[in-house]
């Protein structure tokens, strides 16, 4: 089956080819740690995780990195008002990261780099650009790229002019070449922030530690170093730019052989931004919501597409979700078998289109429904249930929902001490059916109903839900 991505820089749907045989390798733009995950980390990271999974399911050996970028300006503005050193404090972040991803079923990347740990690379990569005069020292020791030497620079974000708007993103300094140059090293003197290397007391600038870090990781082709790079909308220009044109004048290839792009969160229609004051941190949202219900509801909207985050679909979401379970409720305890073929190859040519989540769980909801009248029709029939069930831990693996256990879903939203009261209830309930008091159990029956709780004897006890 054929895998087609949209390329951000061709600015078309392409089929999806490898440098190598069997194998893809992904770089994605990780986050800067130096506060809490937001919406946006989760929609990049779970975007990315779909790509890795689809892959994955089309016979790819996958190999993702993803960095941390752990020293920057924001960092160091952040150290500034903590008693943390350097080190303390970003692996507490990220450690809050790795933690808010997997509660969103976000697998580990295979490599995760950092950059602190990768100056012999940046400073090797830095060499080689001074020595071909793709990059100069000023005199406070900072060290630029000049842009001049890279015939295709803005050929990645078609995002680069002379006009007054763009430079004026961009870092001035009147001893710069060029007014587009960027600063590979940043001179300093600071112990707890800088560097001791072979180009100078420093640290590195934001742009070249991915370029270093994927020379390091990958191996590549003399064409390209990796397949797939991925990052936000927001990196097109000027950070994915800047890469490619370091490592086009470094190593004399491209750095990726496709680039692909998540695009915003918004929340009530206006893009998420800390400078709006409406950021949506996500551990906030954990707090209210289920990880696999926020997962679901965000690959709802193609990935590539912006992404409005409102109250209303998410609790739609919820009821489309919630149906997947109650069919997984009502195979509780039953066996797995295999996997309808027809069900899987729909659900991998849906992904397979640049990643149509939304597709995919438009299919995921039209078995549900189907699964439920063909279990009307036959329930004794274990061979479909064995199917059905193979076929709910399949969208788990290619989609990342399904995998809970279908009587605690339905548990959600109970709080400890009403859940330690309906577990002594139960017990009351079948203690009184055993000494065969049935108006007892039956008043207990109805007392659980009051506080809105169902209850259903199965054969390996009796299970409650929320209603």
């Amino acid at each position: 089956m054929n895998f087609y991505l949209y390329d951000s820089v061709k600015k078309d749907k392409l089929k999806f080819e490898s440098i190598k045989d069997n194998k893809a390798t992904i770089y994605v733009c990780g986050p800067t740690v130096y506060d809490d995950a937001h919406l946006g980390h989760a929609r990049s990271a779970l975007s990315f995780d779909m790509l890795k999974r689809t892959l994955k399911a089309l016979g790819y050996k996958v190999t993702l990195a993803k960095n941390f970028t752990d020293i920057d300006d924001k960092i160091i503005n952040k150290l500034a008002s903590s008693d943390k050193t350097l080190k303390e404090l970003t692996q507490f972040y990220i450690d809050r990261y790795l933690e808010d991803m997997s509660a969103l079923g976000v697998e580990r990347a295979d490599v995760e780099p950092k950059a602190t740990e990768s100056i012999d690379a940046i400073e090797s990569m830095i060499n080689r650009l001074l020595k071909s005069d793709c990059a100069y020292k000023i005199d406070n020791g900072d060290i630029y790229f000049d842009t001049s030497k890279d015939s295709k620079y803005g050929s990645i974000s078609h995002m680069v002019t002379n006009d007054e708007q763009n430079i004026s993103r961009l870092e001035v300094n009147s001893q710069k070449r060029n007014p587009k140059d960027f600063a590979l090293w940043k001179a300093c003197e600071q112990k707890d922030v800088c560097f001791n290397s072979k180009v100078g007391m420093g640290r590195p600038g934001w742009h070249i530690e991915c370029s270093a870090m994927i020379e390091k990781i990958f191996e590549g082709d003399e064409n390209y170093c990796i397949d797939i790079h991925c990052g936000g909308a927001d990196l097109l220009f000027p950070h994915h730019e800047n890469e490619a044109a370091q490592t086009r004048c470094a190593l004399k290839k491209e750095i990726a052989k496709y680039w692909v792009h998540n695009g915003f969160v918004q929340i009530d229609g206006e893009k998420m931004s800390k400078s709006l004051g409406n950021s949506f941190f996500l551990k906030d949202a954990l707090k209210i919501y289920n990880g696999e219900l926020l997962r679901y509801y965000l690959i709802s909207v193609n990935y590539r597409n912006d992404f409005n985050f409102n109250e209303v679909d998410l609790q739609n979401s919820k009821k489309r979700l919630d149906k997947l379970y109650r069919l997984k409720k009502r195979l509780y305890g039953g066996k797995v078998g295999q996997v309808n073929k027809e069900f899987k190859n729909a659900l991998i040519e849906a992904m397979s289109d640049d990643l149509n989540s939304s597709k995919a769980m438009a299919i995921v909801d039209e078995m549900v429904t189907s699964a439920n009248e063909s279990l009307d029709k036959e329930p004794k029939n274990k061979v479909l249930k064995q199917e059905i069930l193979a076929n709910i831990e399949f969208i788990n693996e290619l989609l990342g929902v399904g995998s809970k256990d279908a009587i605690e879903w339905f548990q959600q939203g109970v709080s400890s001490e009403d859940k330690v009261k309906i577990e002594g209830l139960i017990e009351q309930r079948a203690q009184a059916k055993k000494e065969k008091d049935f108006a007892k159990a039956d008043s207990i029956r109805d007392e659980l109903r009051a506080m809105n709780i169902a209850i259903m004897d199965l054969a390996n006890g009796t299970k409650w839900e929320k209603l």
